[in-house]
């Protein structure tokens, strides 16, 4: 029986605690996929919840056996239906993406935020850079909504930033964002294909999230991830061929003791195989230390970049 039958049986659920308990079994029977601001369904359950019902996304309790009404009921079950039969992230569904206290629109011309940056971002590069009023150019390099130039804004108060990206569509999500925050005196968007169209650009700091996803893991990606952009995520057979290319640039638009950080998914072992010569360092995330790498300027002219 299609999980979708359940749905003709909502008329007598009544409470958020009735809607949590459905969607969550829905959610598990249905084998959906996470990881797209939500770990799990019940996280992503609750999530859907609070957000339709225009409850503050961190409060359920004090509104489990609160009863909704014919019109959040239908409102809710548009977006189940949808979550369920089309797997369509739920991020998609709301049009936002939540980095730590940061709210971003976002829809299917760019991927869902979720990058291990912006933590460190939040940090300010600590202890890599000691003061912030040092930094004034960073370079977001594949910004897809803007999320990470935003939040480099945030934190490097002195800095103007390049948000970056080829897709033009994904650049019009990106230009929404930075008006949202009011940056737009603060964040240049720029069409460019990695560096092609910064010529004689550097900055202090340069941060990519680019594509990374490998042959096989593409091959194999569950359905929610076919509703992004292919193009913000598959990058060759091993997933390297954007890397590749940052690493052969990124040097010529860094200042001295520039820093450049990249995430690069589960591709380390790869990665360090390709670039023995390279001293990367990984930077501690709530992940580990394996997918983001930091590289200095004087380390990527100095070191060899032949792949062996």
């Amino acid at each position: 029986m299609s999980v979708l039958h359940h749905f003709d049986c909502t008329n007598e659920l009544h409470t958020v605690r009735d809607w949590l308990r459905f969607t969550v079994s829905a959610f598990n029977e249905a084998k959906l996929s996470f990881g797209h601001g939500s770990a799990s369904a019940y996280d992503e359950a609750a999530y859907l919840i609070l957000h339709t019902l225009h409850l503050p996304l961190d409060t359920l309790n004090p509104f489990l056996d609160a009863r909704l009404i014919a019109e959040e009921k239908n409102a809710l079950l548009a977006l189940l239906k949808q979550r369920v039969d089309k797997r369509i992230p739920v991020a998609y569904l709301t049009h936002e993406a939540w980095l730590g206290d940061f709210r971003f629109y976002v829809d299917e011309r760019v991927i869902v935020p979720r990058s291990f940056i912006a933590e460190l971002i939040r940090e300010q590069f600590a202890p890599w850079i000691a003061e912030t009023k040092i930094v004034t150019g960073v370079l977001d390099l594949c910004t897809g909504s803007g999320c990470l130039a935003i939040l480099a804004a945030h934190a490097f108060p002195d800095a103007v930033v390049d948000a970056v990206d080829i897709s033009p569509a994904a650049l019009e999500v990106a230009q929404r964002n930075v008006a949202d925050y009011g940056l737009e005196d603060r964040i240049n968007i720029i069409k460019s294909d990695l560096f092609s169209n910064l010529t004689g650009k550097q900055y202090d700091v340069i941060i990519s999230n680019p594509p990374y996803v490998d042959a096989p893991s593409m091959a194999a990606l569950p359905p929610e991830y076919r509703h992004e952009p292919q193009l913000a995520l598959g990058s060759g057979a091993d997933g390297l061929n954007a890397t590749r290319e940052i690493l052969e640039h990124a040097a010529d638009h860094l200042n001295p003791n520039g820093l450049l950080v990249v995430e690069i998914g589960h591709n380390r072992p790869a990665l360090e195989a390709a670039y023995p010569n390279l001293p990367f360092i990984w930077l501690e995330v709530s992940a580990g230390d394996e997918f983001v790498f930091m590289l200095r300027r004087e380390d990527l002219i100095c070191s060899n970049l032949n792949l062996i």
